[in-house]
């Protein structure tokens, strides 16, 4: 289960406590004299690409240096995460990723890193999942979408960010929490395939917050419901999927902040550090709540792999079950 973290609120002021404990800014002494490269697998105008943008920006300036965000979408994010891990290890290169570089990207698309070949540095957002349909479906709940889908087996289509990210695990355990089955159709990146459903290209699909709301609130697409055990503050006036007849439904889909393996401990604890302190800041909180995202840093990057290496290890196990292969 993506278990959503009900005290955020402490998890900031514990990581900001901990700044203290970090070695001072001169053990990182010379770094970054020149601009930092932040990559993606996703898509513009995702959650991703919203994050990345907010966080990076505030980031540069405490560095001193332009942190350029740099979209790299496709194979399920992966041929960003081959990137970043063949990359030198000295803190120029830095990376976005999910849990799906611990276990399901080595399962599903062969790659060749592992966790290994990534260090962590912090948590970045936490962010609800929303189940979004068409607005021509006529469906005003997930009752009557679950009865539209099994009177129409196979032919509801939806859409997701890539095969095996959480939009698509979270799809799986609703077709079998609801009784139905339906085509899944993987687009690169969030944006796109909220794009699909607004189309009537799919009927519907599970997205991050960033990706639904500005089309949700806009009446291009309904929002039936978001995936945290109770309504969400990023989402107003979406109901629980959990209160519609779906008791325990609870995803949450997470950002962190990567560098390739082996990167310098010096290094390491100074981005963790700026990362914590932007995070912190109420403009970049305020920010990234308006694009439907929580500031959510980790007590520090040791307990940020392991907490990240746990959840992935989960997310892999529900890929395994629910029999998830390419197409």
């Amino acid at each position: 289960m993506f278990h959503y973290p009900r005290l955020a609120g402490r998890a900031i002021a514990a990581a900001a406590m901990s700044l203290a404990l970090v070695p001072a800014a001169g053990h990182a002494q010379g770094y970054p004299n020149k601009p930092i490269r932040l990559v993606i697998g996703y898509s513009p105008a995702g959650a991703a690409d919203f994050i990345a943008r907010i966080v990076g920006e505030a980031m540069s300036k405490e560095l001193g240096q332009p942190v350029l965000v740099d979209n790299k979408p496709g194979a399920g994010s992966t041929l960003a995460s081959t990137l970043l891990a063949q990359a030198p290890a000295d803190g120029y290169t830095l990376g976005l990723a999910t849990a799906t570089i611990y276990g399901i990207d080595q399962l599903l698309y062969k790659t060749k890193y592992t966790a290994d070949s990534f260090t962590p540095v912090t948590r970045l957002t936490v962010s609800p999942l929303i189940l979004a349909v068409n607005k021509d479906l006529g469906v005003a709940d997930i009752k009557a979408l679950a009865a539209k889908a099994k009177a129409n087996p196979g032919k509801y289509n939806y859409s997701s960010s890539g095969v095996g990210g959480s939009p698509h695990v979270a799809a799986l355990t609703f077709e079998k929490a609801m009784g139905v089955k339906m085509t899944h159709v993987p687009y690169k990146g969030g944006a796109p395939a909220l794009q699909a459903v607004a189309a009537g290209d799919v009927e519907l699909s599970f997205g991050t917050a960033a990706s639904v709301l500005p089309l949700g609130t806009q009446g291009v697409v309904k929002m039936l419901g978001v995936t945290t055990a109770q309504p969400s503050a990023v989402a107003p006036g979406v109901p629980a999927l959990a209160e519609q007849g779906l008791p325990g439904f609870e995803f949450t889909f997470w950002f962190g902040l990567f560098g390739p393996g082996g990167m310098p401990k010096e290094v390491t604890d100074k981005l963790y550090a700026v990362a914590t302190k932007v995070l912190a800041d109420p403009n970049v909180r305020a920010r990234l709540v308006a694009n439907g995202n929580e500031a959510a840093p980790s007590p520090s990057p040791r307990e940020f792999g392991q907490w990240a290496a746990a959840d992935g290890a989960r997310a892999r196990e529900r890929v395994v079950q629910a029999g998830v292969k390419l197409d």
